[in-house]
């Protein structure tokens, strides 16, 4: 049974491939780089963005904190200097909860005890690398923390100082061999605590462990952790929206005032709302993109290049062949179609290597930062698409040129 001139041309690519096998995997391997940087740097700022976006964005467009610094710098006689800012103590965050009085607002208070607590069950011990957080019962709330069994903390259980807590997910797993741990008692320096919820499993972010955390009530992991200078986070979600700036400037003013700061003098503290540190990391994600792309592109096009000159060299050596099958009645747009043939091949494979390449890089990048790892479909897309264009640029100029090849000078060439 005869084959159709399609499969002939991909046999005669593949013969020719099989010929010159150094040279086409060094070729192979030049398309690869050019695709390996634009799958890997593109996934890699895309895995970025979701995960920090996906961390903001659980709190909620309605939420604004009042913390110590600002992500913000200021210049001052031309040089870069670092704003030095206050604490915000124990009693700024006592004076601020019995002053902020803006209706329909929770506020929520807490502060880091400790990132390398040790905490007992029974004869288990986790490694000392276990966060402490002393919170309130808005807390849960305000950050977008759900619970995957037991319940929050109550109002009674903040102000009667109850030894209970809520644990990080995988402390089901490491300290309680997949059962159940409510009702049950976990000891943190010398402290038992009744286990009252389990929160949802997080996962990592930027080597952070956030399954790994107890939380407290404030006043105890107060008694407990008494460490100097404790800086406080505050933060405040608003139930509408709408009424977002009325809170924010309340707070402001209410904060302006525990500081004693007079109308003249810059606030010794910093505001951040949810939702413009959403719109600030899509900011900070386009110029990545940009920038991945114009590193990725001057690559590609260099590997395009580097594909048409040996496509070219290819045509050169094999001049003669070309002479010989023009001679036995091959058509010019047979023989264009075999060197296009043989282009497309060798840039799929190099396509194909480069997505495996930089979708592997981006997976183990992902795991030594702590970053959730998911599959970039849209980058794996677009290498699909450029490796297509790439040949078609790369391998059209060196088929026309063997299609135009005359066959009596042809075999004459040696």
């Amino acid at each position: 049974m005869k084959s159709s001139p399609l499969l002939e041309n991909v046999r005669i690519a593949f013969d020719a491939i099989k010929g010159q096998l150094l040279r086409t995997i060094l070729t192979v391997l030049i398309i690869a780089i050019g695709i390996f940087a634009l799958v890997g740097i593109l996934s890699s700022v895309e895995i970025l963005e979701n995960t920090v976006a996906g961390n903001f964005a659980s709190m909620g467009a309605n939420t604004f904190n009042i913390q110590r610094y600002e992500f913000t710098s200021r210049r001052k006689r031309g040089k870069k200097r670092e704003k030095i800012n206050p604490i915000i103590n124990y009693n700024d965050v006592k004076k601020f909860i019995d002053k902020y009085r803006f209706p329909f607002t929770k506020t929520a208070i807490s502060f880091t005890a400790t990132r390398n607590a040790a905490v007992t069950h029974a004869t288990k011990k986790t490694d000392p690398e276990v966060r402490v957080l002393g919170i309130n019962e808005n807390y849960l709330d305000n950050t977008g923390l759900k619970l995957a069994s037991g319940r929050n903390f109550g109002i009674s259980d903040i102000k009667n100082l109850s030894k209970t807590c809520v644990l990080g997910a995988d402390f089901s797993k490491n300290l309680f061999q997949n059962s159940s741990p409510i009702n049950k008692t976990i000891s943190i320096r010398g402290v038992k605590f009744k286990v009252i919820g389990l929160l949802e499993k997080k996962g990592a972010s930027f080597g952070n462990n956030l399954d790994l955390r107890v939380l407290i009530p404030i006043q105890v992991a107060r008694s407990i952790y008494s460490l100097p200078n404790i800086n406080y986070n505050i933060s405040i979600m608003v139930d509408d929206k709408a009424m977002m700036e009325g809170a924010l400037n309340e707070a402001i003013v209410t904060f302006r005032n525990i500081r004693r700061l007079n109308p003249i003098e810059e606030n010794n503290f910093g505001i951040e709302r949810s939702d413009d540190l959403l719109n600030r990391i899509a900011d900070i994600s386009s110029y990545l993109y940009i920038a991945a792309w114009i590193i990725s592109i001057i690559t590609i096009f260099g590997s395009s290049i580097a594909l048409m000159n040996i496509m070219l060299v290819s045509v050169t050596e094999r001049t003669r062949e070309i002479g010989v099958r023009k001679a036995l009645g091959a058509k010019s747009r047979t023989i264009a179609m075999q060197f296009f043939m043989e282009t497309l091949i060798i840039g799929q494979l190099g396509g194909i290597l480069g997505i495996i390449l930089g979708v592997v890089a981006s997976f183990f990048a992902s795991k030594i930062a702590g970053i959730a790892f998911s599959i970039p479909w849209e980058a794996i897309i677009w290498a699909t698409g450029i490796t297509v264009l790439v040949t078609i640029i790369s391998g059209s100029y060196p088929a026309a040129k063997a299609a135009k090849q005359d066959p009596i000078e042809s075999l004459r060439y040696e």
